[in-house]
């Protein structure tokens, strides 16, 4: 299967769970294989493994809403909502999140969003923005489904490779 690893006989078989040390060498490979797609993310390879490591550990130790999708003990896919730390805006967080080519579209990103997004609740947040590509229909429709509606596009936000591309810019109240 071209160097991947064959889905679990079950997308339930999937656990999310909140990140932890344990899982930050997992999610990194997983961030940088979405990246490495060229088309979901705004960066084109994932941070250095240490940066991803402060992340982490810093979102851990602050309480920030961060999960992952494990098959077995392989992070398949992670969601996270960060808050902001701008006066006035700490009501809301931004979210970012991915799944794992050959781990998508079973229903995985819908669990991971849930589960963030009720804990970011719990943890007094009340608005979630995000921005996802124009081209990532797949994503914007699961988006729209968990009640985030369109605010603004930023047309032609993104070049690449000479092909440009909106972003799309969603929020949901909680």
């Amino acid at each position: 299967m071209n160097g991947s690893r064959e889905v679990s006989k079950s997308a339930k078989d999937i656990r999310v769970v909140p990140i932890a040390e344990q899982h930050i060498e997992g999610f990194h490979q997983c961030l940088d294989s979405v990246a490495r797609e060229r088309r979901y993310l705004g960066f084109l390879e994932a941070p250095p493994l240490e940066s991803a490591r402060q992340f982490v550990q810093s979102n851990i130790a602050s309480g920030v809403s961060q999960f992952v999708a494990l098959d077995g003990e392989r992070v398949v896919g992670w969601c996270d909502i960060s808050p902001s730390r701008r006066q006035g805006f700490a009501h809301c967080g931004e979210l970012g999140m991915g799944v794992r080519k050959g781990f998508r579209r079973l229903g995985i990103g819908t669990r991971l969003i849930e589960r963030t997004i009720a804990d970011a609740k719990e943890k007094g947040l009340e608005r979630i923005e995000l921005e996802v590509y124009a081209s990532n229909t797949a994503a914007i429709v699961l988006y729209e489904k968990m009640g985030f509606v369109v605010e603004g596009v930023k047309r032609r936000a993104r070049k690449l490779d000479g092909v440009y591309d909106d972003l799309v810019c969603m929020a949901l109240f909680i």
